[in-house]
Parts: structure tokens; sequence; C-alpha cells
């Protein structure tokens, strides 16, 4: 499968459409229902009772999808920071797939780049649930106590 997919290009962009009508279906579902009328637990959060890194994604994607940007930082700065830088690679990495049916941009990615963004978001994960004024500000809607 894999292999015909390499030399397959029309089955290549039909795969590349249909992930981005998936993608599609899922900003269209998420602009029409609201996470606070439908919300989806983090199980994490669940569990442990402390905020993962992600938590309050759905509601800043939410947001940014309604143009709120200041609104979705207040809930995921690091998430609504990243997302742009995580597009432009998904995008990047979905264009060189099609046109040539490999890998050339994993390659091109900085190995320092990558463990710095793992090390920022870990620590973040962590800073979000220190219970102290200057840290409370990241844990979802933190922002809005000085806003």
């Amino acid at each position: 499968m894999a292999e015909s997919l390499r030399k397959n290009r029309k089955m290549r962009i039909a795969l590349t459409l249909c992930a981005g009508a998936a993608a599609c279906a899922g900003a269209v579902y998420l602009y029409f229902h609201n996470p606070y009328d439908y919300p989806l637990p983090c199980i994490f959060y669940v569990l442990t009772g402390l905020y993962c890194p992600g938590c309050g994604a759905g509601r800043a994607c939410y947001s940014i999808l309604h143009g709120q940007f200041l609104e979705a930082f207040c809930y995921n700065p690091l998430m609504t920071v990243l997302l742009p830088l995580i597009g432009l690679y998904i995008a990047a990495r979905m264009v060189d797939w099609v046109v040539t049916g490999g890998n050339h941009i994993d390659r091109k990615i900085n190995v320092k780049f990558l463990t710095w963004v793992l090390v920022i978001v870990v620590v973040y994960g962590v800073l979000r649930n220190i219970p102290v004024f200057p840290f409370t500000l990241l844990a979802p809607e933190g922002l809005w106590q000085i806003l």
C-alpha cells in the first residue's frame, strides 16, 4: 500500500483532499457547537485534577474560528502561539508528500528547535498548575484575571 501511494500521485492528491475535507468538517462542527454547551472533558484533568498543556485548546480553537483571538489567547496562550506553526508544518508536509511522495520536510527541521518546543510545552504544563498568582494566569481563562 505504501509503495503504491509513493508511485501514484492521483491517490496522494485524493487522500490529501479527503484529509482537508475532514479537517474542514471538524472546523465547521466546532464553529457551530460551543465547547461550553458540548464539552469534551480532558482525560488528564479528570484523572489528576491538573491542567495538561492542551487544556482550553478546544475553547481556544472555537474562539479563533469566531475571530476572537484575545479570548483564544486567554484559554490557552501556548496553543494559540503554536497553532500557526503547526498549521504551516502540516501544509508544507502535505504539499511535499503530494508532489514527491516522500518526506523531505522533517530533515530540514532542526532537532534543537524541536527539543526546545518540547521543553517549553512540558514546562508550560507544569507552570500552569502552580496555584500562585503569576502562574495561575496560564490556567484556562486565567488571563481574564488581569484583563
